[in-house]
């Protein structure tokens, strides 16, 4: 089977872009064919706040330029990283208008996304600087495209508080195709619960693991039969080794149906009062609440776990916290103090989807400014 021929490829992507663009672009596209081509500048632009995320839709944009055998003038206002407010310009794209038309669809679901994703990964990794994060939102991804999307806006805004506020971020994902927007050649994980099952307790799913992949680390899930502390312990006191060398860990993924073992509302409370009974006296709402002393993997679980573990001596044992980490919930462990080794989430991708829509405008034809009523702030500043 022979490789397509570059007018043949040009021709599959072509069709591509149209069957998935607007159809109005399309129809411009004929009139422009018809009635003469000119030079035109888009900007494009937000409605709220965001962490700047141009890469994949400038590289998409370069590609189709050079199968058409065009040059588009590509104007980033910010660095990849930069705040970004709301209506101001993110990008100035100039080119054939052609060639351009029919494109916007496309670029602007490639920009709005990540833009978004990126400013939530920033907001966790700035609430919670001195726990690691692993990005474990490819099961929610509506197929590869956004899940590559999703990945590359977390390593953006990961590197943004790193540099902004000294964060350790995001250290990995879990799965090998976007492995390296972190720099990593794989994605990083142990165990899900099928396993667990699969083994019939939490220590032989352990041991099965690690029998398996003798040199790795071990991060095993606790929850699986109910006894979150029990099954911790049992675990490190299996393999003494790793967890005197800081290789074991615990992964809290408690769902939000039940208190972890030991714990219900009075000794969740008491737990915070030993540990940080400032924070359970301060204005809290009724979903703050259930972060600190309500089900699942609340912050009295999580410093509950930190006590049986340093008590029975396994200090070095790290902890994983997952199940809905929001930039919500990351404030309200930053704000208690939580010992959170790593979180698991992938609670940064964009929860009000229509935040994430990014629009373009025409703002100068053939050279001469002209934009619709209204967005005349889009318009370039002149230089004083």
């Amino acid at each position: 089977m022979t490789s397509q021929t570059p007018v043949a490829k040009r021709e599959a992507v072509d069709t591509s872009i149209a069957d998935h663009t607007d159809q109005y672009f399309n129809k411009t596209k004929r009139v422009i064919g018809q009635f003469g081509d000119i030079t035109v500048t888009y900007a494009v632009f937000m409605r709220r706040p965001v962490i700047f995320c141009p890469r994949i839709m400038v590289d998409w944009l370069d590609s189709v330029a050079q199968m058409r055998g065009q040059s588009f003038k590509i104007e980033p206002c910010f660095e990849e990283g930069d705040w970004v407010g709301a209506g101001e310009p993110l990008v100035y794209i100039t080119g054939s208008f052609y060639d351009l038309v029919d494109l916007e669809t496309l670029y602007l679901q490639k920009l709005g996304p990540a833009c978004v994703a990126a400013y939530n990964a920033y907001s966790m990794c700035a609430h919670l600087p001195e726990a690691s994060f692993l990005a474990m939102d490819a099961r929610h991804c509506a197929g590869a495209e956004m899940a590559d999307m999703m990945a590359y806006a977390a390593a953006v805004g990961s590197r943004a508080a790193k540099k902004e506020i000294g964060a350790t971020g995001f250290i990995g994902n879990a799965n090998n195709a976007t492995a390296h927007y972190f720099g990593n050649d794989k994605g990083l994980g142990t165990m899900p619960h099928a396993l667990i099952g699969y083994a019939g307790s939490t220590v032989r799913a352990a041991e099965m693991f690690h029998e398996s992949f003798p040199g790795d680390p071990l991060t095993v899930l606790v929850d699986y039969y109910g006894k979150e502390i029990s099954d911790a312990l049992a675990t490190c006191e299996r393999f003494p080794d790793m967890a005197q060398s800081g290789k074991l860990a615990v992964r809290m993924d408690t769902h939000g149906g039940r208190f972890i073992e030991g714990l219900d509302p009075a000794t969740s409370y008491a737990v915070l009062e030993r540990h940080m009974p400032r924070g359970i006296r301060q204005y809290r709402s009724e979903q703050e609440l259930k972060w600190l002393v309500g089900t699942g993997v609340s912050a009295a679980a999580i410093y509950f776990m930190r006590e049986k573990l340093d008590e029975a001596g396994f200090k070095k044992v790290r902890i994983v916290a997952s199940s809905g980490f929001s930039p919500e919930k990351c404030r309200v462990m930053g704000s208690m103090k939580a010992p959170i080794d790593v979180v698991g989430t992938g609670s940064f991708l964009p929860e009000i989807w229509p935040e994430t829509y990014a629009t373009a405008d025409i703002i100068s034809y053939d050279g001469v400014p002209a934009v619709k009523v209204g967005r005349e702030f889009l318009l370039r500043k002149e230089k004083s």
